[in-house]
């Protein structure tokens, strides 16, 4: 009787012990348990990112740019070749400027009176313009780039009588300002210009001097013809290159150069003839 009463108490202790040890595991009490280890770690998923094409942005389109020879002295001889052992077939003089054809043993290689001729480097600077969009007008350009040097004349021989028709006595020794400039838009574009200045403006689009672009012509009048009224005013013309030259003969021979202040005051207008 004693023994089973034994038993029986030592049984209710032991069951007791398990139960309360499960209480205590199931409370979150308990030491041993980690829920961790059974059900593994929970992590809410990534969140997507949402699909976002990628957009190229293009390059804005480089401009074109034409190079000029500037020269820094006046007096400076022209080449017809590559060194000084060459003769003097003309001189530069202090800020004009030549077209860049390139260069050879430290010369530079241009344009001068429709003959290739040389310029030493020692005297020059080398300038950028932007180049027209319209390869006609860089035609036109190029046209009058070859003949700087060649003199002015008054009332030189037209190369046509406006409408095409060649005229005798003709030659590339000798511009007045409208005279150059019709042979370079006949040369260049194919474009008739009329005969002289007075004529020359009543052509092309006016265009305003806030609008001016490479390649338009500028008329002006000048200090013989300033009172006058009408197209009577206009005494010259000269093709506008950008950055403020132009070029034109004028007294003197075929030239690039800047629109001095004195010019800019007999400005008139402007027109786009392509």
């Amino acid at each position: 009787m004693k023994i089973k009463n034994l038993a029986a108490i030592f049984a209710a202790i032991t069951l007791s012990a398990t139960l309360g040890g499960c209480a205590a595991s199931s409370s979150g009490d308990g030491a041993d348990f980690n829920q961790d280890e059974i059900y593994g770690e929970v992590t809410a998923p990534p969140a997507e990112e949402p699909d976002v094409p990628s957009v190229s942005v293009p390059e804005p389109p480089k401009k074109k740019t034409v190079s000029y020879i500037s020269v820094t002295r006046d007096g400076v001889n022209i080449r017809a070749g590559a060194g000084t052992g060459y003769s003097a077939v003309g001189t530069a003089e202090k800020s004009t400027m030549y077209e860049y054809i390139g260069e050879e043993e430290g010369w530079y290689k241009t344009k001068y009176r429709n003959k290739t001729v040389y310029i030493s480097k020692k005297y020059c600077v080398v300038t950028e313009m932007t180049k027209s969009d319209n390869e006609r007008i860089e035609a036109v350009i190029a046209e009058g780039t070859s003949q700087l040097g060649v003199p002015y004349v008054y009332g030189a021989v037209r190369l046509h009588d406006g409408n095409g028709n060649f005229l005798k006595g003709f030659s590339t020794n000798a511009f007045d300002c409208s005279s150059l400039m019709q042979y370079m838009f006949y040369k260049g574009a194919n474009k008739l210009l009329q005969v002289n200045t007075r004529t020359q403006v009543s052509q092309g689009k006016k265009v305003s001097k806030s609008d001016l672009k490479r390649g338009d012509l500028m008329f002006f009048t000048n200090a013989s013809r300033k009172d006058k009224v009408g197209v009577e005013r206009i005494g010259h013309v000269a093709i506008y290159l950008g950055d403020n030259y132009i070029l034109h003969t004028a007294s003197d021979y075929a030239k690039i150069e800047q629109i001095s202040p004195t010019r800019w005051s007999y400005y008139i207008q402007a027109n786009r003839m392509i």
